[in-house]
């Protein structure tokens, strides 16, 4: 699986000194099939451990069968049983939620810890799930039957056990307010620490914006003894999960670990090399983590996956949960933070699109190009877990039924279908969330979305309507005969068949201007063997042209409704009609045509990406229409030349990570191209020079009203702890002068004081970030107390259906409306009940999205993330700054 060079041809007489010529990885996990379940929800296998040897009283046991908040029976010998049905559907690896032993009720939350998340004990299975002996038992019996085991595991957080002198969940304190200080009071910035080895002493009285409070009774609580240490956390306050408390602040109480202390990273480490060596896990899904510092993945990962492979366990395999749905931002982890891989997100919104919403085929052209953003050395896009739904956002059938109000039982099972195949037959490790192949729905995410498979007791489970079936929620759902559960296993056994499907190179080949056919190829390099992939997302059959690598060659049919032979034209296009809402496969009989010479290959001018500043675009052009696989090498000065990773997939380019250069350094790039028949040829080099940090402007918004004292933040990128920010104003269009200074990252912040100036009302008042010879784009304000407000203002997201909307982002629903106080001169929308689940919402104007506001108050910027555990919440807009918030 590992990058190996290729044994190539002589290069062609004429070429530059040859690059070394490597095929596209595949790591030690590209063909699992994943099944993620949730212990207490899916079977009750001893009812002895119900109430986790607590107390009979669910607000001391957490074990309420009726209440979808608490503990519903469910735990590992009821998994061990039922490992039949798991493995029938083709699973290859469980992937289990977090089972080491929680806080039971949190009583802030009025619900019960059944999810996990709510850790007290690191070293123990919560007696709720059982003991260590039935975690080592299921281990065992899944191992003998050639399935793996996947722990959840949480690095960001405790349970919420310290408290504030300020009392419970405390309003964020940022670190520009108050900074953290020593033992001896001396002020410092910990992201000057993290990844050193070293930290200053701290004192818990004097070191955090708030005192931390820990009950007597729970000053031992926490297992390993170091966790009980409460200055090994932020205690900054609850978290707004923007800007730097996402990695500062509390998770609604949770207790936020300092992950920048050695103290903190050394102790994770040490908890899961235990369990990898005590019960033989094999991987870890890691949670939230883009809320927790570089430099700790970029020390745990490495030091974890070592440690597991010198335990025997060559496939052992990481992938962590950063929710963003944008490439250039979680392939980060794979590539700057060193870690295996991560929960691909982009694909659950581009696969949604395309199955439940209609989107056009074209999106998803768009969207598998960008799987270059994942490409280095060690890791790509073919290892990335991909999924429908999950625990937090909601399921398959709960995105379909949403998508489609009315539709028939027929379409939503074809759609659910559609996604599934498009999961199985593209790159990645498809996952199944526990209860999907039994069609379950729900009306939202989080503990809508937790049903038990066992029967179930909670009322607002026992209303849903599942798809492919006339089974309730009062009953047991293992049906193997279920639509879904054939149609999974029926996937499972095509890829398991043709393993191409799972792990060959995948190229796109068509897709339809609007909905309709999308195609692409998945090749295998050794074998040399393609396979044609068509999907249809429209109601009706279409028809398409889908480029191959072969012409006039005959094609066999392997999956799907259509005649079971068809032949490439002479031009290599394979015609192939795909029934609505279907997918077709076909296999080349035969290998791929050998390319009789290598290509010329050339390098684009290698340029800093416009997503992201701390990498380089390099990109090459091929001149041919074989199967070609490019691999790109870079070289500093005074260094030799190394990999930066293998595209198999035209376009051909790679991201270069530059975070770690100086700006004003000279980079030499060059490509070698390896074509079917083991010829090879190398470009010409290119240069470029790493750029100097970019700044961005965050506050105020662009053309907001300003008073008195005036917050003004940037960020950098790439970030350095070591960055000075200068915040600098200009009035009416004259010289900029300088606000303040800030070297604490990641936000730099100054706060200008307008009420000295004594500006008249409407004064053009100009904002800049200086770094160096970086200077940010340029944020403009005026002057003034007196706003005209809009008409309305509504909280527009993906939470509308749940205010009772006809559906989501309804920038028009009554319900969504705010009310404006004039008191505070704010838009306020309260909401008693809103159901727990994550959300993505924005201010929207006048019943339109003409206007609208995002992140930072930023016209039409990107979603704002909501978190919410459930119960009343208020959502507030203030017209002076575009910034809506929630309290």
């Amino acid at each position: 699986h590992a990058p190996t060079p290729a044994t190539a041809a002589p290069e062609d007489p004429g070429s530059p000194p040859a690059a070394e010529a490597r095929h596209s990885l595949r790591s030690a996990v590209t063909d699992e099939n994943f099944y993620f379940v949730m212990a207490d929800r899916f079977r009750n296998g001893s009812t002895a451990n119900d109430d986790g040897r607590l107390r009979p009283d669910p607000s001391v046991s957490g074990f309420d069968p009726t209440r979808k908040g608490y503990y519903n029976g469910g735990d590992l010998q009821g998994l061990l049983q039922e490992l039949d049905y798991i493995q029938g559907m083709g699973t290859t690896s469980i992937w289990l939620t977090p089972s080491f032993k929680n806080r039971a009720v949190q009583p802030e939350d009025d619900s019960a810890g059944y999810h996990g998340y709510w850790i007290t004990d690191f070293t123990q299975i919560d007696p709720h799930l059982g003991s260590n002996e039935d975690l080592k038992a299921l281990i065992d019996a899944a191992h003998e039957r050639g399935m793996k085991v996947y722990f959840d595991i949480i690095t960001n957080h405790t349970a919420d056990v310290i408290g504030y002198d300020a009392g419970e969940r405390a309003p964020y304190i940022s670190k520009d307010e108050e900074p953290y200080r020593d033992a001896d009071g001396a002020a410092f910035d910990d992201r000057d620490y993290a990844g050193t080895g070293t930290f200053p002493a701290l004192d818990a009285a004097t070191s955090f914006p708030y005192v931390p409070v820990v009950p007597e009774a729970d000053r031992d609580l926490k297992v390993p003894e170091w966790l009980n240490d409460p200055t090994l956390y932020h205690n900054r306050g609850d978290t707004t999960f923007a800007g730097e408390d996402a990695y500062y602040g509390d998770f609604f109480g949770l207790d936020d670990l300092s992950t920048e202390n050695p103290r903190v990273v050394d102790g994770m480490i040490d908890i899961y090399k235990t369990w990898i060596a005590d019960f033989g896990v094999d991987g870890f899904r890691i949670d939230t983590m883009k809320h927790v510092n570089d430099e700790f993945w970029q020390a745990f990962g490495p030091e974890v996956l070592s440690y597991a492979q010198e335990q025997g366990k060559d496939e052992f395999f990481m992938f962590g949960e950063v929710f963003d749905t944008t490439k250039s931002f979680t392939s980060q982890f794979t590539t700057r933070n060193r870690m295996q891989s991560v929960l691909d997100f982009p694909f659950q919104a581009a696969a949604r699109g395309y199955a439940s919403q209609g989107a056009p085929a074209s999106d998803l052209q768009a969207f598998f190009a960008g799987d270059d953003w994942y490409t280095d050395a060690d890791s790509n896009a073919y290892s990335l877990p991909t999924f429908l739904g999950n625990h937090d956002m909601g399921r398959i059938g709960s995105f379909l039924a949403a998508d489609n109000p009315g539709a028939a039982e027929d379409e939503l099972l074809a759609r659910d279908t559609l996604a599934h195949e498009l999961m199985y037959f593209s790159r990645g490790n498809p996952v199944i969330y526990y209860g999907d192949e039994q069609g379950f729905t729900g009306p939202g995410g989080d503990q809508d979305a937790r049903q038990t498979l066992f029967a179930s007791q909670v009322p607002e489970y026992l209303d849903d309507d599942l798809l492919g079936t006339a089974a309730t929620h009062a009953t047991d759902n293992f049906d193997t005969g279920h639509p879904l559960y054939r149609g999974i296993a029926t996937l499972a056994g095509i890829t398991a068949e043709h393993p191409a499907l799972r792990d060959g190179a995948h190229q796109h080949r068509y897709a339809a201007d609007g909905p309709g056919i999308y195609a692409f190829s998945r090749t295998d390099a050794e074998e040399q063997r393609e396979y044609v992939v068509a999907l249809n997302n429209s109601t009706e059959p279409q028809t398409a042209a889908i480029p191959t690598y072969a012409a006039k060659r005959s094609f066999g049919l392997v999956y799907g409704d259509a005649p079971k032979r068809a032949r490439s034209a002479a031009d290599g296009t394979l015609s192939v009609t795909v029934p609505a809402l279907s997918t077709v496969v076909y296999e080349l009989s035969g290998k791929v045509p050998h390319s009789s010479k290598a290509p010329a290959i050339a390098l684009q001018q290698p340029t800093p990406a416009a997503e992201d500043n701390g990498r380089t675009r390099v990109a090459a052009d091929v001149a041919g229409s074989s199967f070609y696989e490019v691999t790109f090498e870079a070289r500093m000065p005074g260094a030799g030349w190394t990999s930066i990773g293998t595209d198999d997939n035209a376009p051909y380019s790679v991201y270069h990570d530059t975070s770690a250069l100086p700006a004003g350094t000279a980079v030499e790039y060059r490509a070698v191209v390896l074509d079917n028949g083991r010829h090879t040829r190398t470009s010409p080099t290119a240069s470029a020079v790493v750029p100097a940090p970019r700044l961005t402007m965050g506050l105020p918004a662009e053309g907001t009203q300003v008073q008195g004292d005036v917050e003004v933040t940037a960020t950098a990128s790439p970030g350095d702890s070591e960055y000075t920010v200068t915040i600098e104003r200009s009035i009416a269009g004259g010289a900029w002068t300088p606000v303040g200074t800030d070297d604490s990252s990641p936000t730099y912040t100054a706060v200008d004081d307008l009420a000295s100036l004594d500006l008249a009302e409407g004064t053009r008042v100009q904002y800049r970030a200086v770094l160096g010879t970086s200077v940010s784009d340029t944020r403009t304000v005026r002057v003034g107390s007196v706003i005209e407000q809009p008409g309305t203002v509504a909280v527009a997201g993906s939470l509308d259906s749940e205010l009772g909307c006809g559906a989501d982002w309804d920038p028009a629903c009554d319900q969504a409306q705010m009310t404006f106080d004039a008191a505070s001169q704010t838009w306020l929308l309260g909401i008693e009940e809103l159901p727990a689940g994550s959300y993505e919402y924005k201010a929207a104007l006048n019943r339109s999205w003409t206007e609208n506001y995002g992140a930072g108050g930023a016209f039409n910027g990107t979603n704002i993330a909501l978190t919410h555990p459930g119960g009343p919440i208020t959502f507030v807009y203030d017209h002076r700054t575009k910034v809506i918030s929630t309290r």
